[in-house]
């Protein structure tokens, strides 16, 4: 992959190729960004810049290796989970082909497209001190090429306490002519030793335009239809095409979402009604984990959007519902400046439990108890 096929981000490709040929390589840099920004491709870009040294392609045999992410000096780690194929001490190794194929099919891919490709079910995906292990074997090594080893981890933030204590030894005291690129959503979520050790390099989401020319040139789509997809996946271009090819199918989340506040509405002075907000308790907690979290972020972001219309902000409204008789216009006005803290306080304490492996019936019934009382004050 090379810096020409990233969208965007094109001071961070002057920083990173300038960088590079001057032979100031950082041993560790840190890529934030939000989801599909180009994190991921930007460090396989610039992996290929330094280890092929050459922008315009010219080395073939490296290009080939890349094309095929198979080159002997560029490593991976990423968050697992076990499988019926894995049964226990998951390592990224492991699942080596199924990542090759998920970047192949789409270097913007979300940590959550990954986990669905992975099968996770109620399991919480992370980086486990296997695969710092596994890290030091290949660092202990010398370069294939003779050239720079890189390991590039993506969502470090998912590196458990162990995996980070083991890779905080190897970032104190790299090998020589090795280069880490970690890779995060949640920079916060990452322990402060790592990030004192690492070159920070911060991303923007793309731009609507950005965004709508590269689903004109690469998709071929009608420019209206583009324009509309960019305002709506909001600087993330693996959004952009999950709304282009509508694959979100199999998880409803406006539905049931919609489910959601029509039941809480109904609950109120009702309470034959507590039992529809029990029994859509009972069918989110019967989802995985991850598709939980996802969900409640979702909802996050649909109660912004009715805020920002309550207030007569529609620039940034973007969210376009498809469920029947649902208009956001008319659920805006019970979302205002009076009750929209205690609602995403709420909402966010559901996903900490729920990440700590708290019981999901109980956590989501007691969230929708709340809001009933929530989404009526005034």
């Amino acid at each position: 992959m090379q810096f020409s096929e990233i969208l965007g981000q094109d001071y961070i490709k002057n920083h990173l190729t300038k960088s590079a040929d001057l032979g100031r390589i950082p041993h560790a840099q840190l890529f934030v960004g939000p989801e599909g920004s180009g994190t991921l491709a930007m460090a396989i870009a610039y992996s290929q810049y330094v280890l092929c040294n050459n922008s315009g392609g010219l080395n073939e045999s490296c290009v080939l290796k890349f094309q095929k992410l198979s080159h002997p000096d560029l490593h991976f780690v990423y968050p697992t989970v076990t499988t019926e194929e894995v049964k226990q001490k998951p390592k990224s190794i492991d699942f080596i082909t199924d990542w090759r194929q998920f970047i192949t099919e789409n270097p913007y891919g979300s940590l959550f497209d990954w986990y669905a490709k992975l099968g996770v079910q109620n399991k919480q995906g992370e980086i486990r001190v296997d695969d710092a292990q596994e890290i030091l074997k290949s660092l202990a090594l010398k370069s294939y090429e003779g050239g720079y080893k890189i390991m590039i981890i993506w969502m470090a933030d998912k590196l458990n306490t162990a995996a980070s204590n083991k890779l905080l030894k190897l970032l104190e005291e790299p090998p020589e002519k090795t280069v880490f690129i970690l890779i995060s959503e949640n920079e916060e979520d990452i322990i402060q030793t790592i990030r004192s050790r690492c070159q920070i390099v911060h991303f923007n989401g793309l731009s609507e335009q950005t965004i709508s020319d590269a689903l004109l040139i690469r998709e071929q789509i009608d420019p209206k239809l583009a324009v509309k997809i960019a305002h709506q996946a909001q600087g993330n271009y693996s959004k952009a095409l999950h709304l282009l090819y509508d694959d979100s199918d199999e998880f409803p989340f406006e539905q049931w979402f919609v489910t959601w506040v029509r039941a809480a509405f109904k609950a109120k002075g009702n309470a034959a009604a507590i039992q529809d907000l029990i029994l859509w308790s009972e069918q989110i907690a019967a989802l995985g984990r991850e598709t939980q979290k996802k969900f409640l972020l979702f909802c996050i972001e649909m109660f912004r959007q009715a805020l920002l219309l309550n207030y007569e902000s529609q620039k940034l409204v973007y969210i376009e519902p498809k469920v029947e008789k649902f208009k956001l216009e008319n659920f805006a006005p019970f979302v205002n400046g009076n009750n929209i803290n205690d609602i995403f306080k709420e909402l966010s304490d559901a996903m900490y439990h729920i990440e700590r492996n708290g019981n999901a019936k109980i956590i989501l019934t007691d969230l929708s108890i709340k809001l009933t009382r929530l989404i009526h004050k005034k």
